[in-house]
């Protein structure tokens, strides 16, 4: 899966990583609009995706396409 800037996206698992408060908004509401990419260890990219009032980055095996 390709993903782009703009595309429209759902969270399909969280890691251990995303504080509570985000997760509890995400579960409320897991779609959100990709916004952009980011180097998250040296060797990965990391997605960052736009919700309601927040953004936060995912692993591409995380999201899925709506």
């Amino acid at each position: 899966m390709a993903i782009e800037v703009g595309q429209r996206v759902k969270v399909r698992r969280l890691r251990d990583r995303i504080p509570a408060n985000i997760v509890g908004k995400i579960k409320e509401n897991p779609v959100g609009t990709v916004d952009g990419f980011r180097m998250v260890d040296g060797s990965g990219v990391g997605v960052v995706v736009k919700f309601d009032g927040f953004a936060t980055w995912f692993f591409e095996d995380e999201l899925e396409p709506v």
